[in-house]
C-alpha cells in the first residue's frame, strides 16, 4: 500500500502541483516571518548590546513622594563627583539626552522623527577628555555653544562634514550649529536610520535639562571589580529613590523590549499566513476529494483484493503527507528568500535596518515543517476517510455513490445552527459596549464564517441562478456554464469558500477603517475652530519661544496653547490642560453642558462630563489640588463640556498653570488668523518660524489628510498581506477547473462531437470559472458589510461621531478583482479543455 500511494503520488504530478503551491505559499509566508523577524531581533540585540559595552553600572533618577505628582527628572553635578570618588570606579560620565530634529541640505527632515536624537560629548572641564561612548573619527569635541558632532552615518547620509554649517531644532526655534566633529556609534536608533547630534555638557543641559544636571550618570569599572560588586558600592553614597541598573541588565532588558516589539510585527504576520494557510486548506482538501473521486474504481478494486479501510485510509494519507513534506521544505526555502528580500525592501524604502547575518533559527525549520506537513494532512484526513469507505461493488461501476438527501440534510442543518448562532452571538456583542463585546463578536464572526462555508453548497443555487439571465446571453456555452457550477455544489463550495474568506476580511477593514476615518476627520472639523495648528513633527512638547513668535505675526487674530501638566486631585494622578482662556472661544467649538467658556480663568477651570462624573463636581465645584512642583491650590469648576477624543480633561488658564511648572512648553498651539487658512498664510507661519522642518503646521484639510495617510498605509499593507490568500484562492480555482476538465474529458469530447466549436468551450469554461468566483466575492463582501458594521456598532460606544460608511468604489473593485480571479483562472484549463481530441475523449473512462 506504501509503494501504490507513491506511484499515485508520481502519477498525479500535475495534479497535485496546484495543492504543492498552495501550501508552500502558506509556509513561505510563515517561514519569512520567523526569519525577517528574527532577524531584525538578532541585529538589533547586538547593535544595543555594543551600545552597553562601556557601562558597567547606570545610576538614573527615581520617583519622588505619594504626595508629588512627579519625581526629580534628573541628577546633580555634585552627585557625578561624588560618583566619581567611589572605590572602583574608574571614570563617571554625565549624561544628557533628547530630541534633535537636523535638517538635511534641502531643508527635510532628518532621520525618522522618533529616533532623531540629541545628546552631550562629555569632554571634561578642560576639553581634553576622550567621552568612551564615542569615538571621534574626524575633527574634535564641541567645546562651546554653536558646536556640534554628527554621528558618521548621518553624516555619509546628509553629505555634511567637519566644518559645514547645519540648520536644526530642539523644542522649536531654528538653531544654526557648526559641524566641527564626526563620530562612530553603537547606538541602535542610529542603526535603524536615526540621527545623533551631540553638543557640549552645558549646551546639552541648557537644551534638554538644567544646568548643572544629568539624565543618567554611567560608571566605569576598575579592572578586577565586578558589575555587581560597582553596584552595590555606589549605592551606599546614593539619595534615595536613585535607581542603578548593571550594564548587563540595560543590555538584557534592552533585548527583552526589542523582541517583544518584534513580537507583535511577528504575531501580526503569522495571522495573515494563518489565513493564506487556512484558505489553502479548502484546496487541499477538494484537490484530494477530486482525486479519491477519480480513482474511485482504483480504490475499490485495492479493496476487492483484500485492501483494508485502513490500508486505504492510510494510502490517501501517505500521499498527502508527501505532498506536505515536498511543499514545506520548498516553502522554507522560499521563506528564506522573502525573509532576506523583506529586510532589503525596509532598505530600499529608507527604514535602514542594523546589519547583521540572516537568522535562520532551529525553531523556524521546525515550524515550517510541522505547520507544512500538519495542514496538508487535516485537509486530506476526510477525503481519505471517504475513500475508505467506497464499497468493493463500486469497482463494477467505476462511480461513486453522490451524497445522500439524508447528509445533505444533516449538512445544511448543521450550517443553519452554526451560522443561526454566530449570527445572533456578533448582534448581542454589537449592542454590549467595546470592553465586554471584543470576545463574543470575535466567536461570533467565526462562527458565522464556518456557517456559511457548510451552507455554501445551498446557497450555491439560488445565488448563481441569479446569474442566468446574464448567462444566456452566451448561448449554449453560458447554460452550460451554469449548470456545470451546480453540478457539484460541494465542490464548487469548497472553491469559492477560499475567495469569500479573503474578500470578507478585505471588506470588513476597509468598512471599518473607511468609517473610523471619516469620523475621526468629522471630530477634528466640528471640534476645532482654529485655522491652524502647530506641533512639533514627532509631537514633543514646543518651547514658548513659538508661541511668543506666533503672537508677534500680524494675521494672527487669536492664539492658544495647549500645555499638559501632571496633578494629583483626590490622591490620584490627573492631567491638567493649559489654555489661554481669553482666546479659547474663537478656536473651539464645545457643547457645555453648564456654564461656558467666559468663566474659564484665575482659579476657575472647565472639565469634561466623564471627569465630572468621575468626581461628582458640577459647576461652583471646588477641588484640591497638587500641582507638579508639589504646591497645592483649590480649584473651582465654571463649566462642564461634552467631551471627545480630540479635546477632553481638566482646562485651567495658563496665567494660574504656568508658574507651577518645571519648562514652559505646549504639545501644540492653536492659531486663528484674519485672512482664515490658506497657503500664503501658511507659508507666512512656516516662514515667520524659520522654515522649521520639525514643526508642523496644518490647518483642518492637513489634519484629515493625515489621518487618512494612516489609514490608507494601514489598509495598504492589510491589502498587501491579504494579497496572499487572493493568490491561494487563484490557485484553487485553477485547481477546482483543471480537475473538472480531466473528470468531463468524455462530455467536452461529446459536445465536441455535437458541433460545440473550440471557442465555445473555451467560453464555456472561462464563464464557470467567471460564476463560481463571483459566488465567492458576493457571499465575501456581504459578510465583510456585516462584520464591518458590527465592529462600526462597538467602536460607536468610544467614538461618538461614529457613523458606517459603504466604500461603494472599493466594494466595486473587489467585485472586479473577483471576476479578474476567475478570468485568469480559467486561461489554462480552458485552453487544455479545447485542445482535448473529441474521438480519445470520448473513450475516455
Amino acid at each position: 500500500m506504501f509503494r501504490t500511494a507513491l506511484r499515485n503520488v508520481l502519477a498525479h504530478k500535475a495534479r497535485l502541483l496546484m495543492t504543492t503551491l498552495a501550501v508552500m505559499l502558506g509556509v513561505a509566508f510563515v517561514a519569512g516571518t520567523l526569519v525577517f523577524t528574527s532577524t531584525l531581533s538578532d541585529a538589533y540585540a547586538k547593535g544595543s548590546a555594543k551600545g552597553f559595552e562601556g557601562v558597567d553600572v547606570a545610576v538614573r533618577p527615581g520617583g519622588g513622594d505619594e504626595d508629588e505628582p512627579r519625581g526629580p527628572s534628573d541628577l546633580p553635578h555634585e552627585l557625578l563627583d561624588r560618583l566619581d570618588r567611589v572605590p572602583g570606579v574608574e571614570s563617571a560620565t554625565g549624561v544628557v539626552s533628547g530630541f534633535a530634529a537636523l535638517a538635511d541640505k534641502d531643508g527635510g527632515l532628518v532621520g525618522e522623527g522618533w529616533s532623531t536624537q540629541g545628546g552631550n560629548y562629555d569632554a571634561g572641564p578642560d576639553g581634553k577628555k576622550e567621552d568612551p561612548r564615542h569615538d571621534l573619527r574626524d575633527g574634535r569635541a564641541p567645546l562651546r555653544s554653536g558646536e556640534i558632532a554628527l554621528d558618521s552615518k548621518t553624516a555619509e547620509r546628509t553629505g555634511f562634514g567637519v566644518g559645514d554649517t547645519v540648520r536644526m531644532s530642539v523644542n522649536g526655534p531654528i538653531r544654526e550649529e557648526k559641524v566641527v566633529g564626526v563620530f562612530d556609534t553603537d547606538d541602535g536608533g542610529v542603526a535603524a536610520g536615526g540621527t545623533l547630534v551631540l553638543f557640549d555638557t552645558a549646551t546639552a543641559q541648557e537644551l534638554f535639562s538644567q544646568p548643572g544636571r544629568y539624565s543618567e550618570i554611567v560608571l566605569t569599572a576598575e579592572d578586577g571589580v565586578s558589575q555587581r560588586e560597582l553596584e552595590k558600592r555606589v549605592r551606599d553614597v546614593l539619595p534615595a529613590k536613585t535607581l542603578t541598573s548593571t550594564g548587563d541588565e540595560m543590555a538584557d532588558e534592552q533585548a527583552r523590549m526589542i523582541e517583544q516589539g518584534m513580537s507583535g510585527m511577528r504575531t501580526g504576520l503569522l495571522v495573515f499566513a494563518g489565513i493564506a494557510l487556512f484558505v489553502g486548506v479548502f484546496i487541499i482538501a477538494n484537490t484530494f476529494t477530486m482525486l479519491v473521486a477519480q480513482r474511485t474504481k482504483e480504490l475499490a478494486l485495492l479493496r476487492a483484493v483484500g485492501a483494508s479501510r485502513r490500508q486505504v485510509t492510510r494510502s490517501v494519507l501517505v500521499e498527502a503527507l508527501v505532498v506536505g513534506v515536498v511543499a514545506a521544505l520548498i516553502g522554507l526555502l522560499a521563506g528564506i528568500g522573502i525573509g532576506a528580500g523583506m529586510r532589503s525592501l525596509m532598505g530600499s524604502v529608507g527604514a535602514t535596518v542594523p546589519d547583521g547575518p540572516l537568522v535562520v533559527a532551529p525553531s523556524t525549520v521546525l515550524a515550517s515543517l510541522v505547520v507544512g506537513v500538519a495542514v496538508t494532512m487535516v485537509a486530506a484526513w476526510l477525503p481519505a476517510r471517504r475513500a475508505a469507505k467506497v464499497p468493493p461493488v463500486a469497482a463494477m461501476g467505476g462511480v461513486h455513490a453522490p451524497a445522500t438527501p439524508r447528509g445533505l440534510l444533516v449538512r445544511n442543518t448543521i450550517g443553519a445552527l452554526l451560522a443561526g448562532s454566530g449570527a445572533a452571538l456578533v448582534l448581542y456583542a454589537s449592542g454590549i459596549g467595546m470592553e465586554d463585546g471584543k470576545l463574543p463578536m470575535s466567536a461570533g464572526a467565526g462562527l458565522l464564517v464556518i456557517g456559511v462555508f457548510v451552507l455554501t453548497p445551498l446557497l450555491s443555487r439560488p445565488v448563481i441562478a441569479v446569474a442566468a439571465p446574464v448567462l444566456r446571453v452566451f448561448g449554449t456555452s453560458g447554460k452550460l456554464a451554469r449548470l456545470n457550477a451546480v453540478r457539484n455544489p460541494r465542490r464548487t463550495a469548497a472553491t469559492a469558500a477560499a475567495l469569500m474568506i479573503g474578500l470578507t476580511l478585505i471588506t470588513g477593514m476597509t468598512v471599518i477603517a473607511t468609517s473610523v476615518q471619516k469620523s475621526i476627520d468629522k471630530l477634528a472639523t466640528a471640534a476645532i475652530e482654529a485655522d491652524y495648528t502647530v506641533s512639533m513633527a514627532n509631537f514633543l512638547p514646543l518651547s514658548a519661544e513659538v508661541e511668543q513668535t506666533l503672537a508677534k505675526e500680524e494675521s494672527v487674530t487669536a492664539l492658544s496653547p495647549l500645555r499638559n501638566s501632571p496633578s494629583r486631585i483626590d490622591g490620584e494622578y490627573e492631567p491638567l490642560t493649559g489654555v489661554d482662556g481669553k482666546a479659547l472661544d474663537d478656536l473651539l467649538e464645545l457643547d457645555f453642558v453648564q456654564g461656558s467658556f467666559a468663566g474659564l480663568g484665575g482659579e476657575n477651570v472647565i472639565v469634561d462630563t466623564a471627569t465630572a462624573k468621575e468626581h461628582g463636581w458640577k459647576a461652583g465645584s471646588s477641588f484640591d489640588v497638587v500641582y507638579e512642583d508639589g504646591e497645592r491650590g483649590e480649584l473651582t469648576v465654571s463649566g462642564v463640556y461634552e467631551g471627545n477624543e480630540m479635546i477632553r480633561g481638566i482646562m485651567l488658564d495658563t496665567a494660574t498653570l504656568d508658574p507651577h511648572l518645571e519648562q514652559v512648553t505646549s504639545m501644540q498651539v492653536m492659531v486663528k488668523t484674519a485672512d482664515g487658512a490658506s497657503d500664503a498664510t501658511k507659508s507666512s507661519l512656516q516662514k515667520a518660524l524659520g522654515d522649521n522642518p520639525a514643526i508642523l503646521v496644518q490647518d483642518k484639510k492637513d489634519l484629515s489628510e493625515s489621518i487618512a495617510q494612516m489609514f490608507t498605509m494601514m489598509l495598504n499593507m492589510l491589502y498587501g498581506l491579504l494579497a496572499m490568500a487572493v493568490i491561494v484562492a487563484v490557485l484553487g480555482v485553477v485547481n477546482t477547473l483543471a480537475m473538472s476538465v480531466f473528470e468531463r474529458s468524455q462530455e467536452i469530447g461529446m459536445l465536441r462531437a455535437i458541433g460545440l466549436d473550440r471557442h465555445g468551450v473555451k467560453r464555456m469554461v472561462r464563464l464557470e470559472s467567471l460564476v463560481i468566483s463571483l459566488f465567492g466575492g458576493v457571499l465575501g463582501i456581504g459578510l465583510g458589510v456585516f462584520f464591518g458594521w458590527a465592529a462600526g456598532e462597538l467602536i460607536s460606544g468610544s467614538l461618538a461621531t461614529y457613523e458606517l460608511v459603504l466604500p461603494w468604489s472599493r466594494m466595486g473593485v473587489f467585485l472586479a478583482l473577483a471576476a479578474l480571479v476567475g478570468v485568469l483562472a480559467a486561461l489554462w484549463p480552458a485552453r487544455r479543455a479545447a485542445r482535448l481530441n473529441m474521438l480519445e475523449a470520448i473513450k475516455t473512462e
